[in-house]
């Protein structure tokens, strides 16, 4: 069995994760604070190197200002 973070449904939503960043206008150096966070944090989830939780994916989306459902289409 594949590990979950190498999936196609991963993938896309790394990819919707980045593109709710840039569409809030923000970098990852300003998502990070705002979640008192690591900028290399939101790097490797950006990269695809570090798996999200429901918890960060909301706290995520709030930053962004986004629906969950924005992110698991």
């Amino acid at each position: 069995m594949d590990k979950t973070i190498f999936t196609r449904s991963h993938k896309a939503l790394v990819e919707r994760l980045k593109k709710a960043r840039k569409e809030a206008r923000l970098k990852q150096g300003d998502v990070a604070r705002r979640l008192g966070r690591t900028q290399s944090y939101i790097s490797k989830i950006e990269a695809g190197q570090r798996r999200i939780d429901t918890v960060q994916l909301k706290e995520l989306a709030a930053v962004y200002k986004k629906k969950i459902d924005f992110f698991i289409r």
